[in-house]
């Protein structure tokens, strides 16, 4: 008989865990989800194999159970879950971007029997929705497993051996490590980008040109302040000490940096910039991180009919898949830039290595 993987959640995460899974198990998954839609959805993609509307019933046949719903609602649920009869030695996890308010809801099932083992896989997509899932999502990117010291190394490497198709690199933290680091490097970044869109948009409702100017670079260091404003509510009510202490010691830092303005010594403002420029330039590469990494490529086109058609096509042929595109102001030294971006540095290897091939000049910064 097969094993059975109870979905709670059928959007872009879950089903791309489910199509992992899949890969690598014969299973049965069913999908739950508030919204019947995205079960149907799901099920005509072969996502999940079907789909409840009796939560209970599944939940206590399941072998796995994963809990790919928003912060708020995993936690709702795993209040629901202390009522439950489950498997014995069944397992639930979750997909949560915040651990510690999960971690200690999940406690009170250890007296049912139940293996919980925190999870945040750290990747996304341009695109949300289970119609999005992909198998490959969470391919080299950090998957952190958070635990309770009575879990069993057997247990999490069942858990593992569940997540193998992921091919995901696995990281072992505490629920508290977990917050603060996560808060350190996407939390606060994802404040402070919507922090800058406020303040140019309130400059922009004085001055046309603030708006058409920042489209180019602004936009790129602010992307991430286009997520889903009710996930990040979420995030902040759910790791809102983490980020106060954060915010404290912004303030602080930027008193420093106006001190420094003020001052106005052009060798202090240059070690500034400079020890900022050294300490990112050695950041690891080739792994998926805590915000959605972007594969750009830029490539210099003339202006004339037909040539991002021809771009396209050239990649089409290849099979290389586009995530996004977008032309670029014209510089001064060339008549125009088209800008690529592609799900993974591979794909921009190929897409670069080939267009070059085709006597096109790209570059990567």
């Amino acid at each position: 008989m097969k094993r059975k993987v109870l979905l709670v959640g059928v959007g872009l995460i879950g089903g791309s865990l489910a199509l992992a899974i899949k890969k690598e198990h014969q299973v049965k998954i069913i999908g739950y989800d508030p919204n019947e839609e995205n079960c149907m959805l799901a099920k005509k993609l072969e996502v999940i194999d079907d789909y409840t509307s009796d939560l209970q019933a599944e939940a206590e046949q399941a072998d796995l159970i994963i809990l790919a719903a928003p912060v708020k609602e995993t936690i709702k649920l795993l209040d629901e879950f202390k009522h439950y009869q489950f498997k014995p030695n069944v397992i639930i996890t979750d997909v949560g971007s915040t651990k510690v308010n999960i971690v200690r809801k999940a406690e009170q099932l250890y007296d049912n029997g139940v293996t919980f083992i925190g999870g945040h896989p750290m990747a996304g997509s341009h695109k949300s929705g289970v119609g999005s899932a992909k198998v490959h999502l969470f391919e080299n990117a950090f998957y952190v497993l958070t635990v309770f010291k009575k879990t069993t190394a057997d247990q999490v490497n069942d858990l593992k051996d569940w997540l193998k198709g992921t091919k995901a690199n696995f990281q072992m933290m505490e629920p508290e490590e977990h917050d603060l680091v996560t808060g350190i490097i996407s939390h606060f970044p994802h404040v402070m980008a919507a922090s800058l869109v406020r303040q140019v948009k309130s400059h922009a409702n004085r001055n046309e040109h603030v708006t058409r100017l920042a489209a180019g670079g602004f936009k790129d260091i602010t992307r991430i302040a286009s997520s889903s404003p009710s996930m990040w509510r979420d995030i902040v009510q759910h790791n809102r000490q983490i980020l106060l202490s954060l915010l404290d010691q912004w303030g602080k830092e930027m008193e420093s940096v106006k001190r420094l303005v003020a001052r106005g010594d052009g060798d202090e403002i240059y070690d500034y910039f400079l020890s900022a420029k050294k300490y990112r330039d050695a950041m690891p590469t080739g792994s998926k991180g805590a915000i959605l990494a972007f594969h750009d490529l830029y490539i210099d086109v003339a202006d004339h009919v037909g040539v991002i058609s021809d771009v396209t096509t050239l990649l089409a042929e290849e099979r290389i898949s586009i995530t996004n595109i977008r032309i670029i102001e014209a510089r001064e030294d060339v008549y125009g830039v088209l800008r690529l971006s592609f799900r993974s540095d591979e794909d921009r290897k190929q897409a670069k290595a080939c267009l070059e091939d085709h006597q096109y000049q790209t570059y990567t910064t």
